[in-house]
């Protein structure tokens, strides 16, 4: 976990930005159990099949994977489960007007804590097409090759 302006981040979404054109980014809290806190804070979680969908009015994440406490007992919680995003309704009705438009998908881009707090980057995504996706790792390395300069 490194620290970025009062940040800790814990996990980055790397996957999401070579797979799609992040268009918007907001940020929005989770309801959690106590052991996925504590989990998270060991900085293991995979999210790169994560997503976010809006349901009955309320913000969902759904597929980010948060590993069982090592320390936890039989109310451990469930790994693979969705869990609430915590949003004013303002922000869920943009993410269902965005989702509604044709090619777009709410994906979450890191994950950190702020002021004891989990918190989660949402973007706003369109898909990248294959050529697009190899027009970023050209420049990619392109940059890779001056900064070695």
């Amino acid at each position: 976990m490194k620290k970025d302006e009062g940040r800790k981040i814990i996990a980055t979404n790397k996957d999401a930005r070579h797979r799609f054109f992040i268009e918007d980014t907001l940020e929005a809290g989770l309801v959690l159990l106590g052991t996925e806190v504590k989990s998270l804070r060991t900085g293991k979680v995979q999210m790169s099949d994560a997503y976010a969908y809006v349901k009955n009015g309320e913000a969902w994440l759904s597929n980010m994977q948060i590993p069982e406490y090592s320390h936890g007992n039989r109310e451990n919680h469930v790994p693979l489960r969705e869990r609430k995003l915590l949003l004013h309704r303002k922000e869920i009705d943009r993410l269902a007007s965005a989702v509604n438009e044709e090619g777009r998908t709410i994906v979450p881009t890191q994950l950190y804590l702020q002021k004891g707090r989990v918190k989660i980057e949402l973007g706003i995504a369109k898909g990248k097409k294959l050529h697009d996706k190899r027009a970023s790792i050209k420049e990619k390395e392109s940059k890779i090759g001056r900064a070695h300069v």
